[in-house]
Order: C-alpha cells, then sequence, then structure tokens
C-alpha cells in the first residue's frame, strides 16, 4: 500500500507547517493564550484564507472535497505547533455532525459560514456523570409545540465560550443510560437560557461548562433523527478521535525532537548527556512509540469515514489504546530526559505533555478503549 503523500498533499502539508514554524512559535503561543479568546484570530483567519476550514466538505455544500488524510495532516501539523485555534472544535466535530447529519438546509446555512471562518461550532457532550459513555445523557429535550425545550448541564465542551453554535446531545426519551432516545441539536450560544461559564484546561485550551434553562429549538435544529441520534453521535466522535490521533502524532514528534536536541547540548561530567548509553535507550523508546502512533493513526485515518460502524468502532478503540500508552511513554521519558527544566511552564516539552495527556482523556482513555476493544473481539473481527 502506498502512504506517500499526493502532491496536492505535500503542498497543504508544506504550506502550513510553514506558515506555524513563522507565525507559531512557543512565545506567540503564550500571548495567544493569555488573549481573552484564548487563541490568536488573526492565525484563524489565515486558516480560513488557507482553505482549512473548508477541506472536509463536498463541494456542492462549498467545500474543497477532502478527505480524512487531509484532515490528519492538518491536525498532525497542529499538534506539531501546540495550536490553540478551535479547528478540532469546529472542523472535525461540529463539520463533521453538518456532514453525516445536516439537512441541506442547514448544510446551506451553516457550511458556507463555517468554511470562512465566520462560525465557530463547539461539542456538548459531556456531563458530570457521563464519564466516557456517549448515551449516558442526562441533559432532556422535552417536546414543545413542533419543536423541543432544552434543560440541564453539559461540562468540558472544548471551546465552548468562542463558539456561536452548539451541538447538543439531550434525551427525548427513555432514561438516562438507553441507547434510543437521545438527539444532538443545534443551538445558538446566545439564545436565552443558555449560561456559559468558560476557563483555560490544563494543556493551555478553552472549555466550557454550560447550563440550558428551557432552551428553545426548533424541529429544523435536529441534526438527524432526534428519537435516534446515537450512531450519528458515534459517527461523528470515531471522526474526532481520528483526527487527535494525528494529532498526537505531531505533539509525540516534537517531544522526541526536542528531547534529542536537548541530549546534545546538555553537558553533564564534561560530556553531551547524550552520550550515555541508557538515555540513547530512553530517546530510541520514545522514537518507538511516536512511530507506532504514526501507524496507528494512519490506520485510524483509513477507516475514518468508513460506512461499517463496528470495523469503525474497533479502530478506534485501537487507536486511542496505542496512542495513550505511546504518549505516556513518550511524554515521561521527555520530562525524566529534560531533568528539572522539563517541568517548568517556560519550557515547552512539559506543554506538549500536558496536551498529549488531555488527548488521551478525550472520549475515553487508553485503558477504557482497550477495554471496549476486548470486548468487541480485538481489532480484527472474526
Amino acid at each position: 500500500m502506498d502512504f506517500d503523500l499526493s502532491e496536492e498533499q505535500s503542498i497543504l502539508k508544506d504550506s502550513l507547517d510553514r506558515l506555524l514554524a513563522d507565525k507559531y512559535g512557543f512565545e506567540d503561543r503564550k500571548r495567544h493564550m493569555a488573549s481573552p479568546e484564548g487563541f490568536s484570530a488573526d492565525m484563524w483567519s489565515r486558516f480560513a484564507e488557507m482553505g482549512l476550514m473548508a477541506l472536509p466538505f463536498a463541494e456542492e455544500d462549498g467545500g474543497l472535497a477532502g478527505t480524512p488524510v487531509e484532515t490528519a495532516i492538518v491536525m498532525e501539523s497542529l499538534g506539531r505547533a501546540l495550536a490553540l485555534e478551535p479547528y478540532f472544535a469546529t472542523v472535525v466535530l461540529g463539520g463533521a455532525f453538518l456532514r453525516f447529519g445536516g439537512s441541506a438546509d442547514q448544510k446551506a446555512e451553516y457550511i458556507p459560514a463555517l468554511a470562512e471562518g465566520s462560525l465557530k461550532m463547539a461539542f456538548a457532550q459531556v456531563e458530570r456523570n457521563s464519564r466516557y459513555d456517549l448515551h449516558h445523557v442526562e441533559t432532556a429535550a422535552t417536546k414543545d409545540g413542533s419543536g423541543y425545550s432544552l434543560s440541564g448541564q453539559k461540562s468540558v465542551v472544548l471551546h465552548g465560550d468562542s463558539a456561536d453554535k452548539l451541538v447538543v446531545t439531550a434525551r427525548t426519551a427513555g432514561g438516562t443510560r438507553d441507547e434510543a432516545g437521545i438527539g444532538a441539536f443545534l443551538v445558538d450560544a446566545s439564545a436565552d437560557g443558555v449560561s456559559v461559564r468558560g476557563y483555560r484546561t490544563q494543556d493551555g485550551m478553552r472549555a466550557a461548562e454550560i447550563t440550558f434553562d428551557k432552551v428553545k429549538v426548533g424541529a429544523e435544529d435536529a441534526l438527524g433523527e432526534p428519537e435516534n441520534g446515537l450512531p450519528l453521535i458515534r459517527r461523528v466522535v470515531d471522526a474526532g478521535i481520528a483526527a487527535l490521533a494525528a494529532e498526537s502524532v505531531g505533539v509525540m514528534s516534537a517531544m522526541h525532537a526536542l528531547t534529542v536536541d536537548y541530549l546534545k547540548v546538555r553537558k553533564q561530567f564534561g560530556v553531551a548527556i547524550g552520550q550515555f548509553q541508557v538515555l540513547q535507550h530512553k530517546a530510541v523508546d520514545m522514537f518507538v512509540a511516536a512511530e507506532q502512533a504514526r501507524s496507528i493513526a494512519l490506520y485510524a485515518t483509513m477507516l475514518a469515514d468508513s460506512e461499517d460502524a463496528g470495523e469503525r468502532a474497533r479502530a478506534m478503540h485501537a487507536a486511542k489504546s496505542e496512542i495513550g500508552r505511546g504518549g505516556r511513554i513518550c511524554g515521561e521519558n521527555a520530562i525524566q530526559l529534560h531533568g528539572g527544566v522539563g517541568m517548568t511552564m517556560e519550557y515547552a516539552v512539559g506543554h506538549y505533555f500536558k496536551r498529549m495527556t488531555m488527548i488521551d482523556t478525550m472520549f475515553g482513555d487508553a485503558d477504557y478503549h482497550l477495554r471496549a476493544l476486548a470486548r468487541d473481539g480485538g481489532s480484527l473481527a472474526a
């Protein structure tokens, strides 16, 4: 199988890497983090100008007809730069809801705005008692005339404090943990009854706690089937996991490169510490973990748009469990080999490990997905 990038994909990668290298240094990132939005509005506009927002959408919807491979290229570059912009929340997750569950009217209204960078989205799914289970939904969507009234609370909504539109999971029928009776709804973030409290997460990103108090939504605001939205939600999350796998490759590669450079310049007993064999072994362990992550990320990318829900889910379980394990190997060795400086806020490597840790916990950590993979019979079903 040929894993080489096409000419267009190589141009995309080189152009984005060049932009991030020139405009997104570690000091730039700290300045963007301190801004009210928590990211760079200028970089967001540059991403839109490059066509990154339009990548995954069909041409008839105003997009560039990209595949999960193009999304993976972008996510790996953003991971390597530790970019703060809401690309994952808006384009990967919000965009996937529109691609897979949006009506013709919803696509016509929202995709052009998203592609030009004027619309930001966030996925409001996590609840205080839901842990990693997508079917645990307490937020209620009560029938109200032809539409619904939403009431409940959502936690750790990534970039929820800067989103214009929220995709909210809510229960239209059944009990708290029933798989049926769950819908996904588009909600205006400034609608009456929506209360947003934003904060910075441990990895420098932004998230929000959001409360919905009898928020009115129309029937036209439902994405897919309001009574059977879980398959759509799972498909979107699978696309998100594949994108996170690609981002993790960028994060782990950057940690390894920083560590190897440090081993070459840090001296002890009159020689560079990289000459000590035991430290070379740890650097090799990091390299192996990063390359294994790259392989499993490619596997997840190839299956991200698969119509076979079972095969797709097994691929994402495998990717998440392997990347969580490898990310910890890379992060722990990077911090140890850097010594005390690796723990400081002024040095980049600790920030990469924080991001890697957050990636591990999003949509289920390594242990959660390893159990799920074992339950489903392994990555290759009988």
